[in-house]
């Protein structure tokens, strides 16, 4: 098999591609011909040795990766042959500190290992996947698609509404919008560059990076994944009753608001957090409609694709806010 691994924290440099041992799944386990696997911006800060958020730094070396889909080639003990040439799609989990106090390094088996032409996984964690569903798009459904849906739970929309996705042409951003657009809402598609927003559609599409980009705009919703200055200008653009939901910011910094500026215009602030994502069975839940969507052809992700070995290439793209839709690595 081949892999990327890590064997320090730092640039994108310090990601390897590598040959290794084929994978053997254990009790309960399948092993995955990998078709398309998926990368974050998280991933990117990780790497660096910058802990984001909840997720923890993992012990080095790892094979980084939390989404993968492709065909199971192997099944372990007690797992029914049944499952041998199914199309899957599985969240792995975010590669951690491994629990045995000799300190060695979380094997791709137990989580994370999503860069690399095999993985293994429980198998009461797969998705089987329609026949007509491309691999590198249930990969986005996935995890990303998942995550829509939870902003869409906290944040229904409809015809009456103006909506702003402040990170339009990301893998979230992309998704949001054509959202929008199936709610018959108007939508207003915002990100570091037009030439980004070719494929999205929207009634309104503006560059960001321009002063005074969101004069006059008057949006009804805020979908904000930008933060920072760009967060704070969507936040003053909102009409009076206006909603503001942020579900990351890719900035580096949270938009700033204080209790004075929700009172001024009667604004409604939410973010996707705990209290939607740490229910119980409630990810399996936004996974499984998410790929519905992708069945369903409502929701189509746009995907950008790299070969496995220029992992690399895939981050630096990613950090320089070059890429479009939800960035694949393809064995």
């Amino acid at each position: 098999m081949h892999l990327i691994r890590q064997y320090e924290f730092g640039g994108a440099q310090t990601l390897r591609y590598e040959s290794g041992d084929d994978l053997v799944p254990a009790e309960g386990q399948v092993r995955i011909a990998v078709a398309a696997a998926g990368v974050h911006l998280i991933d990117t800060y990780i790497r660096q040795g910058e802990q984001m958020g909840s997720y923890p730094l993992p012990d080095l070396p790892m094979t980084p990766g939390r989404e993968v889909a492709g065909t199971v080639d192997a099944v372990g003990p007690g797992v029914s042959p049944g499952w041998l040439g199914a199309p899957v799609v599985v969240h792995l989990g975010q590669a951690v500190k491994p629990a045995d106090p000799g300190g060695a390094p979380a094997p791709p088996s137990q989580r994370g290992g999503g860069y690399a032409s095999q993985a293994v996984a429980l198998v009461e964690s797969l998705h089987r996947l329609p026949s007509h569903v491309a691999f590198d798009q249930a990969v986005a459904m996935v995890g990303t698609g998942r995550t829509a849906l939870g902003v869409l739970e906290i944040a229904p929309m409809g015809p009456e509404d103006m909506v702003l996705v402040t990170s339009a042409a990301g893998g979230l951003g992309t998704l949001l919008s054509q959202a929008a657009h199936n709610a018959g809402a108007s939508v207003i598609a915002a990100a570091g560059g037009l030439h980004k927003l070719d494929s999205i559609k929207a009634d309104v599409k503006v560059d960001y990076r321009s002063p005074g980009w969101a004069c006059g705009l008057e949006p009804t919703l805020v979908l904000d994944g930008v933060g920072g200055s760009v967060g704070r200008e969507a936040l003053e653009a909102l009409e009076v009753g206006g909603r503001f939901v942020v579900f990351g910011w890719s900035s580096g910094t949270a938009t700033e608001f204080t209790s004075k500026d929700v009172l001024a215009k009667g604004l409604s602030v939410t973010a996707l957090g705990p209290r939607l994502i740490q229910r119980p069975g409630k990810l399996r839940e936004l996974a499984d409609r998410a790929l519905g969507e992708l069945a369903a052809g409502r929701l189509v992700p746009v995907v950008q694709r790299f070969p496995l070995a220029e992992a690399a290439r895939a981050h630096e793209a990613i950090e320089t806010r070059s890429t479009v839709g939800k960035t694949v690595l393809v064995p």
